[in-house]
C-alpha cells in the first residue's frame, strides 16, 4: 500500500503520485525480466527523464526542478521500491551533476548543465579505482597538463552506468601531495582514448552495467576542469554527503517492498486454521520490520530537512546510510524468512530484495567508513 507521507505541499505530494503512476506502468511490468536477463532497460531513463525526475535537487535556473532534499529523496524511495537499479542510477546521475553545480563557474554551467538536466542524459560517477575505494585520497589515476589542457592517463572501477552515461564526473591525480592533488572534470562519453570493460557480474542490480573505465592518453580541455586545480577531494566528499542520503532512500525503498510482500503474504497464507500474521511469532516479526522501515525513513528525512535548511549534515548524512542500509539489510532477510522456503526462490521477488539490499551497505562508502566518519563526529577538541 502507499506510504503515508509528510509532505510540504500538494505539488509534492502530486509529485510523489506521479512517481507510483509511472512506477506502476512503467517499471514494475518489465523488472523481473530485465534483472533475470540482466538486460538493460532501454528508453526507461528517457521516460523518467521526460517526467523531469533526472533533475529534481537540481537549481530551476540551470534547467532543474528546484524541489527539496527531502522530497527529491521521498521520489528516489518510490522508484527503488519498484526497481532499485533504476533508483542507484537516478541517484549517481544527481551526484554527477552536484560539482558542477556547486563548483563549476557560471560559463562552464550555461555550457553544460541545461543538457545534463534535460532528462535526455544520464550522468556517472568515477572516483573509485581498483586499489582506491574506500581511500579516496590515494586515487593514481593522472591528469597531465598539456598545451590547453590534460593528458589523462589510466583506470576506474565501480562505476553505475559505464559505458552507457553520456557524461562522467572523473576525479584525477594531477599533484603529487595525496589528498590535495586531485582535480574534478566533466567527461564526455566520446572522448577519444576512453573505453570501457565488461560489465560486472553482480550479486544483485544487474539491469544496469557497472564497469571500469580506461583512459589510454585521453585529452581535455582545461574548461573541463571543475573547480580549482587540486580542490577534487573536497568537491568529491562534498557530492558524496548527498549521495549517502540518496542511497538511504533506495534502501529503505527497497526494504519498504520488502515489507509489503511480506505482509501481503503473512495475510493471504493460512496454517492452524489462521493467517500467519495472527501467528505472535510472525506478527512481531513483522512489527519489528515495520518500525525498521519507519525509523529509517525518519532518519534521511532528518539529514535532508538540514542539507535543506542550510545546515551542517555530513554526520547526519552518514547515520542515514548507516541505519538505512543496515535496516534494509534486515528487513529484506527477515521478509525471506517470512516467506519460508518459497522466499528463498525467484517465484518471489524477497530473494532479489535481499541481494539487492546487501550492496547498499558497500557503496557511496561502506558503513564501516560511516561508523568512523561519525565517530569523527563525536571526537571533542
Amino acid at each position: 500500500m502507499p506510504v503515508d507521507r509528510l509532505l510540504p505541499d500538494q505539488d509534492a505530494a502530486d509529485l510523489l503520485a506521479l512517481t507510483r503512476d509511472i512506477g506502476a506502468r512503467v517499471l514494475t511490468p518489465i523488472v523481473d525480466e530485465h534483472e533475470r536477463n540482466e538486460t538493460y532497460p532501454d528508453g526507461v531513463f528517457a521516460q523518467l527523464g521526460a517526467a523531469g525526475l533526472l533533475s529534481l535537487p537540481q537549481p530551476e535556473d540551470w534547467g532543474g526542478a528546484g524541489q527539496p532534499y527531502e522530497v527529491y529523496l521521498q521520489v528516489l524511495e518510490e522508484i527503488a521500491a519498484c526497481w532499485a537499479a533504476v533508483a542507484v542510477a537516478v541517484s549517481v546521475h544527481s551526484l554527477s551533476c552536484h560539482p558542477l553545480v556547486a563548483f563549476g563557474d557560471d560559463e562552464q554551467r550555461s555550457r553544460w548543465l541545461p543538457g545534463m538536466l534535460s532528462g535526455q542524459q544520464i550522468g556517472a560517477y568515477s572516483l573509485s579505482e581498483p586499489q582506491a575505494g574506500s581511500d579516496a585520497a590515494a586515487v593514481q589515476c593522472k591528469a597531465t597538463p598539456a598545451d590547453a589542457g590534460y593528458v589523462i592517463n589510466g583506470s576506474k572501477a565501480w562505476i553505475t552506468h559505464g559505458g552507457r552515461a553520456d557524461f562522467y564526473t572523473l576525479f584525477a591525480r594531477t599533484g603529487e601531495v595525496k589528498g590535495k592533488g586531485i582535480s574534478c572534470f566533466l567527461i564526455p562519453a566520446d572522448l577519444p582514448g576512453l573505453s570501457f570493460g565488461k560489465p560486472e557480474e553482480k550479486m544483485g542490480l544487474a539491469a544496469i552495467p557497472t564497469t571500469s573505465a580506461f583512459y589510454d592518453n585521453a585529452i581535455v580541455d582545461v574548461d573541463r576542469r571543475i573547480g580549482a586545480d587540486g580542490e577534487g577531494l573536497q568537491i568529491a566528499f562534498s557530492a558524496l554527503d548527498s549521495g549517502r542520503l540518496g542511497i538511504a532512500a533506495v534502501a529503505v525503498g527497497i526494504a519498504q517492498a520488502a515489507l509489503d510482500e511480506a505482509c501481503a503474504y503473512a495475510n493471504d497464507r493460512t496454517t492452524f486454521g489462521r493467517k500467519i500474521i495472527d501467528h505472535q511469532g510472525l506478527g512481531f516479526l513483522l512489527a519489528d520490520m515495520a518500525a525498521a522501515v519507519a525509523g529509517a525513513r525518519a532518519t534521511y528525512l532528518d539529514a535532508a530537512r538540514r542539507r535543506d535548511a542550510g545546515r551542517p549534515y555530513s554526520q547526519q548524512a552518514s547515520i542515514a546510510k548507516l541505519v538505512a542500509t543496515d535496516a534494509a539489510m534486515k528487513v529484506t532477510t527477515d521478509a525471506v524468512q517470512v516467506l519460508g522456503g518459497v522466499g528463498y526462490t525467484r517465484d518471489y521477488r524477497v530473494e532479489r530484495y535481499m541481494r539487492e539490499a546487501k550492496i547498499t551497505q558497500i557503496f557511496e562508502g561502506t558503513n564501516q567508513i560511516q561508523r568512523l566518519v561519525i565517530a569523527r563526529g563525536l571526537t571533542t577538541a
